[in-house]
C-alpha cells in the first residue's frame, strides 16, 4: 500500500465511522430501510450524472444482469441489516461487529483469490483483531446497550460486505469500471430498500432539517463519493489489503459515539 492509498483509506475510515453516528441520528426521522433506499436513489442520480459527464454508458449489458442482481441483493441485505442494527443498539457495538468484515474476507480470499494467501504475521494479526471483537462484544448492558438481534444483524451486514468485495474480483464485474460496479448495485438495491421500508412500517417519522442533512451526507459523501472511491481502491490494491484499513473505522466510531451521542465506553 503506497502513501496515497494509505491516506485515502484512513480518510475513508473516518467518513464511514462518522456515518454510523449519522445513520443512528437519522433513524429518528426515517424508517431504517427506507432511509437506506432514499440515499441509494440519490446516489444513483449523482452517479448517472457523473457517468454521463465521463461519457460512460448507463445501459447494463444483458450479460451483466445476473451478476448485477446478485450484487444488488447483497447490497440491499447489507444495509437493511446495518441500519436496523444501529436502531437497536449502540454505534460502538455495531461498528465493532460490522467492521469485522476484513477478517471474513481475508479468510475466504486465502482459499479463492490468487496472491491473497495468509502468512503467519497476517494470521496472527487477524486472530488478535477477532479476539478484540469478541472481548468488546461480550461486554453487555448497561455499559454498551447491547442487543442480541443488533449484534446478529451487524454481523450479517459484515458478511454481505465481504461477499461484495470478494465478488468484485471473481465475477464479470471485475472488468467493468468502478462507476458501473456501483451503478448496478444501487440500481438493483434502491427499489428493494424502498419497497422493504414501505412494507414493514411508516417510512417517515416527522423528519427535521437535521434528519434531511443526514440523508444528504449519506447520499453525497458516502453512497456516491465514498463507495466509488472504495471500488477504485479495491481495483487498484489487494482486496484484503484495502479491507484491513476498515479496522480503523470502529476505533473512530467508538469515540464518536461517546463524544457526539454520549454513549458510555467501558474498560473492555
Amino acid at each position: 500500500m503506497d502513501l496515497v492509498g494509505t491516506l485515502l483509506l484512513v480518510g475513508f475510515a473516518i467518513v464511514l465511522a462518522f456515518n454510523q453516528v449519522v445513520i443512528k441520528v437519522t433513524n429518528d426521522g426515517f424508517q431504517p430501510a427506507f432511509q437506506a433506499g432514499l440515499r441509494s436513489v440519490g446516489a444513483l442520480m449523482l452517479l448517472g450524472v457523473w457517468m454521463t459527464w465521463k461519457m460512460q454508458s448507463l445501459l447494463i449489458p444483458a450479460r451483466l444482469w445476473p451478476v448485477a442482481i446478485w450484487f444488488g441483493c447483497l447490497f440491499a441485505v447489507e444495509f437493511i441489516c446495518l441500519f436496523t442494527a444501529l436502531d437497536l443498539t449502540s454505534v460502538a457495538r455495531v461498528s465493532i461487529l460490522f467492521y469485522s468484515m476484513p477478517v471474513w474476507l481475508a479468510i475466504i480470499a486465502h482459499f479463492v483469490l490468487p496472491g491473497e494467501r495468509l502468512n503467519a504475521i497476517r494470521a496472527i494479526g487477524l486472530a488478535l483483531a477477532m479476539a478484540g471483537v469478541a472481548w468488546a462484544v461480550l461486554e453487555r448492558d448497561p455499559v454498551t446497550s447491547g442487543s442480541v438481534w443488533g449484534d446478529i444483524l451487524a454481523l450479517i451486514a459484515a458478511l454481505c460486505w465481504g461477499a461484495i468485495a470478494l465478488s468484485v474480483r471473481l465475477t464479470r464485474l471485475r472488468d467493468e469500471t468502478p462507476e458501473t460496479q456501483l451503478f448496478v448495485q444501487q440500481l438493483v438495491a434502491a427499489p428493494i430498500l424502498l419497497g422493504f421500508g414501505l412494507w414493514i412500517g411508516t417510512p417517515f417519522s416527522d423528519p427535521t432539517t437535521l434528519h434531511w442533512a443526514g440523508i444528504l451526507y449519506q447520499t453525497v459523501i458516502v453512497a456516491f463519493a465514498g463507495f466509488l472511491l472504495w471500488f477504485y481502491l479495491v481495483a487498484k490494491y489487494s482486496a484484503s489489503g484495502v479491507a484491513s484499513f476498515s479496522f480503523l473505522s470502529p476505533v473512530f466510531a467508538v469515540f464518536m459515539g461517546w463524544g457526539i451521542l454520549g454513549e458510555q465506553i467501558g474498560v473492555g
